[in-house]
């Protein structure tokens, strides 16, 4: 697919300042100067609001990539829970984990915080057939969930969404966040893209179609309630905050020397010792 002859408007933050970015896979995908969010031809992405499928995410799907969400569970998605639990504001009782895939991550949390397994949720609309047993995975959307919840992950998931998508989905997070809820989001930003990956951006592999700038997240979130927190010198993850009653004082990072003392408690485990702690404490502490 070539690039339009004429620009085209963000479908992220509706800015008219775009430029081509590149063909991947055929498909021309455009940067906005404004939010700095990476996009696939917004035709597309209005075709795929329609039911089209780049990807189908089906056991074809997982096949591939059932390897790599077992690796990400066991080691940096777990590091990015940790550090959730030391930024959260409010006591955490329930904890999700938002498009958790086969829920592997589930299994991680229930082999090094054994003491607080039952406080662990995922959620997957499109789960493989090779999955958790956790109690707490439920296959289906946010919106079919019971309860409220007070933190959580979203791991490599916002850039499968279309903006219609993740406008749903923020709004359906919102009807089920505590105040003060807050939200890790690991997703390769732009300057992350640009910069270290611009394979990322796989339409017909990994089903990467939009890589969101913070600005362009912001717009997008703040309709529901939710503030975009960054994390100084990671350009692959930040903080989604769920109608802050504190307000962020100074840089996040400084939140884990005073966490809430539960949470803190959390990683503390009674059976694996401080090793989450210490985990949660060097993950916040890096690329600063």
């Amino acid at each position: 697919m070539p690039f339009p002859t004429s620009k085209v408007a963000c479908p992220v933050c509706d800015g008219s300042t775009t430029r081509p970015w590149s063909v991947v896979a055929g498909y021309a995908y455009s940067e906005c100067a404004s939010c700095e969010s990476i996009f696939i031809d917004p035709g597309i992405l209005r075709e795929i609001d329609g039911g089209f499928a780049i990807v189908d995410y089906t056991e074809s799907y997982w096949r591939s990539e059932l390897q790599s969400a077992w690796e990400r569970s066991y080691g940096s998605s777990l590091a990015r829970v940790a550090e959730a639990i030391l930024y959260s504001r409010r006591p955490i009782r329930r904890f999700l984990d938002v498009g958790s895939g086969p829920g592997f991550l589930l299994d991680a949390l229930s082999t090094y915080l054994p003491d607080s397994a039952g406080r662990f949720f995922g959620v997957e609309r499109f789960p493989p057939e090779q999955r958790t047993r956790h109690p707490n995975y439920t296959v289906g959307d946010v919106a079919s969930l019971c309860g409220r919840f007070d933190a959580g992950c979203c791991i490599e998931v916002f850039e499968h969404l279309t903006p219609k998508m993740l406008t749903t989905l923020l709004g359906q997070l919102a009807e089920k966040s505590e105040p003060d809820a807050l939200y890790i989001v690991n997703t390769g930003l732009p300057a992350f893209v640009n910069a270290e990956d611009r394979g990322y951006m796989d339409p017909t592999g990994r089903g990467h179609i939009v890589s969101y700038g913070l600005a362009g997240v912001a717009a997008i979130a703040a309709r529901f309630g939710f503030q975009v927190i960054p994390l100084p010198g990671k350009t692959w993850a930040y903080c989604l905050e769920y109608r802050s009653t504190s307000g962020q004082k100074g840089s996040v990072r400084d939140r884990i020397w005073s966490p809430v003392p539960e949470n803190q408690a959390i990683l503390h485990d009674t059976r694996m010792g401080s090793l989450m702690y210490v985990l949660a404490i060097d993950t916040a502490r890096a690329y600063s």
